[in-house]
């Protein structure tokens, strides 16, 4: 039997994680976060009162075994001056699916099979006004995921305007769970809206697997500035319960300084130092590695390496 990984997360992040796994012989649920409001999701959220679909077709598409153009065409995004302009196909398609089955797992489910994705993809939850709210340090009250990334002040806390009902499958796999993931991606908008939900950091307190952080390659802007690879460790654990991170998984590539030039000036993000002794006093077990690689200027990790590694820590 295949040793059985929960990862939760959301955004890009996730989906660039994901897509290393899709042929290891193990049993894979990505639990995705479903509060994004802005973009295409934002849109078809207002417009048809559902569950945000965005980070749930980045994921599905990533985990999907199926020919490269098919993959293009559920990313694709409309060009247009009418109510299209801005949409991706595999948002709208979700969305549909949505409206024919009357259930966000369900949809996910069939597109699954749709694009031959042999893992489990599950919203945290099927609610269809689920609000992430965040608190700067100015005490200002923010409410929505794209105004929390975009408010020009550091941001103290994140909650949800209403404690979300989780899927049961979701506590069912952090249950059954040989490893439990908390992957790369922004702290307040992908990986923090699933582990604050109360249910969620219960069954996390009663597993026995290890808890994994996967550590951000450069900070966030009002999230994270000057974050080591602690300090993120420090901010999970502050939202766990009983549980902390058992283990973090941590790149030690060397960025040129032309492109940490790029990422400081241009999007105001540094690479994350590796601070060994803080890791170490914290009692994390730190695997590091050259996980880094450059894609048209941009900072990526190797999906490939990266689930390698994990793989690897399974299978001891």
């Amino acid at each position: 039997m295949h040793k059985k990984v929960v990862v939760f997360g959301g955004g890009t992040g996730i989906s660039f994680f994901l897509r290393g796994f899709k042929d290891f012989p193990i049993d894979l649920t990505a639990v995705i976060t479903v509060s994004d409001n802005g973009r295409s999701t934002g849109k078809l959220r207002q417009e048809f009162h559902t569950p945000a679909v965005g980070d749930i077709r980045q994921v599905i598409t990533n985990l999907s075994t199926i020919d490269e153009p098919i993959k293009q065409m559920m990313s694709y995004r409309f060009k247009t001056s009418s109510d299209l302009n801005g949409h991706a196909v595999g948002n709208l398609i979700l969305t549909s699916m949505l409206d024919i089955t009357g259930s966000l797992k369900e949809s996910i489910k069939s597109l699954s099979k749709l694009l031959d994705v042999k893992h489990t993809v599950l919203p945290i939850s099927e609610d269809r006004d689920l609000t992430l709210m965040g608190e700067d340090t100015e005490g200002n009250i923010i409410e929505g995921e794209e105004q929390i990334t975009e408010s020009p002040n550091k941001i103290k806390r994140i909650f949800y305007k209403e404690e979300p009902e989780v899927l049961p499958e979701v506590i069912k796999a952090i249950n059954e769970a040989d490893l439990i993931i908390l992957s790369i991606g922004s702290l307040y908008t992908s990986i923090l809206p699933n582990i604050i939900c109360k249910e969620v950091k219960l069954a996390i307190d009663d597993s026995k697997a290890p808890i994994m952080y996967v550590c951000n390659a450069v900070t966030q802007p009002g999230e994270t500035d000057n974050f080591k690879v602690s300090d993120h460790l420090k901010m999970l654990n502050s939202y766990l319960g009983k549980r902390k991170i058992d283990v973090v998984i941590a790149s030690n590539s060397k960025i040129t300084k032309a492109i940490a030039k790029k990422y400081a000036t241009e999007e105001q993000k540094d690479p994350v130092p590796i601070d060994y002794e803080e890791v170490k006093k914290m009692g994390v077990e730190l695997i590091e590695g050259d996980l880094i690689v450059i894609e048209d200027n941009r900072i990526r990790h190797n999906s490939l390496r990266l689930s390698s590694m994990v793989f690897s820590y399974l299978m001891r």
